[in-house]
């Protein structure tokens, strides 16, 4: 009997899925506008920072608490460099990148150290100096102080018949799928696999030649530098930052997002990225005086039933695909 047909109708599903998913995708600045496009293009930004700590917990097994940091040091980035340089977009983003990657590599270094929840303490206490740090009246000639940074929004090239806020989308959409590539390709590589042995088993990883110390502050330097490009397309798309806008509660939310989402799984960041965007609103439309309550219920009735955040519904799905295909013949 000839199984090869099952084989395939999996992956045929997944390249009819993708190709459905970027046409919607690519023709969704022509149908929604305002408010809605706007939302659309901060679940594309937060995908991006929910990528890039899935780089950092789900692969090399690090846990952080201060991603929201990472994401402030992208988007003061950003800002100081087109607004005091006057540098074009198109600059200012992969440089917030390589700059938090380095400020993610730093810290990386002496969290080498640390493990499990000291570890999350000490991204924790990161998280918590942040906005005092960029208050403080040595930085205030370049963040603003508590009174922040206006940054510009991108506009479309001549010719291109496109609004601030639908190419802004499209900058980040293309972002979102140039960084999303890039992390499956590096987890697919010899990099990625050293990285899922560290987490796995260090000793057994480091017994095989694998460098510990190098893959796990190349990690955080690559999940930092995930979140630094998130934070400057966030501070295109809210044309505002201020110290306030980075607290613990950034941090909390990406966090929520992976969870969400599922560890370990790639696509899940933008299921995430829905969830921490949409269900806080859907809590308060509820109940305003009791949204929390209700954003709490939300997130334990998804623990409940989903386990593995959104991963739980692909594995469930394949499953079925698996049953019926098998059956069938």
């Amino acid at each position: 009997m000839n199984h090869q047909p099952n084989r395939k109708l999996p992956a045929r599903l997944t390249f009819v899925s993708m190709l459905v998913l970027m046409s919607v995708a690519l023709t969704l600045p022509l149908l929604a506008k305002g408010f809605l496009l706007f939302q659309i293009t901060l679940v594309m930004i937060y995908a991006i920072a929910i990528l890039g700590l899935n780089l950092l917990v789900g692969f090399s097994g690090q846990l952080s608490l201060g991603h929201g940091a990472f994401f402030a040091v992208g988007a003061y980035t950003a800002a100081i460099l087109m607004g005091n340089y006057d540098l074009p977009y198109g600059i200012a983003i992969p440089a917030a990148g390589a700059i938090t990657f380095v400020f993610g590599f730093l810290f990386g270094l002496p969290a080498l150290r640390l493990e499990g929840v000291y570890l999350a303490m000490a991204t924790f206490s990161l998280a918590v100096a942040m906005p005092q740090t960029l208050k403080m009246s040595a930085l205030e000639q370049w963040t603003g102080g508590s009174q922040g940074l206006a940054v510009a929004r991108p506009q479309a090239p001549v010719g291109l018949s496109l609004t601030e806020d639908q190419w802004l989308y499209y900058i980040a959409l293309v972002t979102a799928l140039l960084l999303f590539l890039a992390a499956r390709n590096l987890i697919n590589s010899r990099s990625g696999l050293a990285l899922l042995a560290v987490k796995e088993n260090p000793v057994a990883a480091k017994a095989m030649g694998v460098d510990i110390a190098m893959y796990k502050t190349l990690a955080f330097g690559l999940s930092a530098a995930f979140n630094g490009v998130a934070g400057a397309l966030s501070a295109m798309a809210v044309q505002y930052i201020a110290p306030d806008s980075f607290t613990f509660y950034l941090s909390a939310f990406i966090l929520v997002g992976l969870v969400v989402g599922g560890v370990g799984w790639l696509p899940g960041a933008f299921f995430g990225a829905v969830f921490v965007l949409i269900v806080p609103n859907l809590a308060e439309s509820v109940s305003k005086g009791l949204s929390g309550a209700v954003y709490g219920a939300f997130l334990i009735a998804l623990i409940f039933f989903l386990p593995s955040g959104a991963r739980t519904l692909r594995d469930l799905l394949s499953k079925l695909i698996r049953r019926k295909t098998g059956n069938s013949n």
